[in-house]
């Protein structure tokens, strides 16, 4: 498993640094929409697992109460996440580990705290919720095979948004990756409750070194 030196940053610091960040938009510019496609689960014989995938990348949250944006590592594979937030200037702020054994949360005051459900999880401890389970698949462009979903498409076919377990993602930005087949979303915008919860990622690298 991998492992991070986390220093001594408190996460109610990070908030308020951040708290006078550029608010994240409402609405992403894109193209008319021209096909909604409706899905429903699969059947657990064919649920394919999202691919494997180490990103470096930058978020920006947005609440009523807080902001805060910073960058962030992560390392998937269908047995384990890996999931490591840095302030601006590169302090850790937390690690989140998800596996069969359940989610482990550490903190920058190396507090741990332990759960089976990752946006319970991340709400409680960090103040805004993490959808792991579905962002997996969206981060990739696509939509997670367990529960229903619908996909706005343009005219020429291209992703423009996903709403699935009352999360809508936009997508404003892709790009060509060298190891992949498609386009890779390099910017999309997660919004939840009526948009009280605003999550902006750019995926900056497909294929980090650890």
């Amino acid at each position: 498993m991998m492992r991070w030196n986390i220093g001594p940053v408190a996460l109610i610091g990070v908030v308020l640094l951040f708290a006078g960040c550029k608010t994240i938009p409402t609405q992403t510019p894109s193209e008319t929409v021209a096909t909604t496609i409706i899905t429903d689960p699969a059947p657990y014989s064919l649920r394919t697992p999202a691919n494997d995938f180490n990103i470096l990348g930058r978020i920006a949250i947005q609440d009523q109460d807080q902001s805060f944006s910073g960058s962030f590592r992560w390392r998937h594979s269908e047995k384990i996440d890996e999931i490591l937030l840095f302030t601006p200037l590169g302090q850790a702020v937390a690690e989140i580990t998800k596996d069969s054994d359940g989610v482990r949360l550490i903190t920058a005051k190396l507090e741990a705290y332990y759960a089976e459900n990752v946006e319970r999880l991340t709400e409680e401890i960090l103040g805004w919720r993490l959808p792991l389970d579905g962002l997996q698949y969206w981060i990739q462009g696509t939509h997670s095979p367990i529960t229903s979903a619908e996909k706005d498409l343009g005219q020429t076919n291209q992703l423009i948004a996903i709403r699935q377990d009352g999360w809508n993602v936009h997508y404003a930005r892709f790009a060509a990756e060298k190891s992949r087949s498609i386009p890779m979303p390099k910017q999309f915008h997660l919004f939840y409750e009526n948009e009280r919860l605003k999550i902006r990622v750019i995926v900056d690298d497909w294929n980090a070194e650890y």
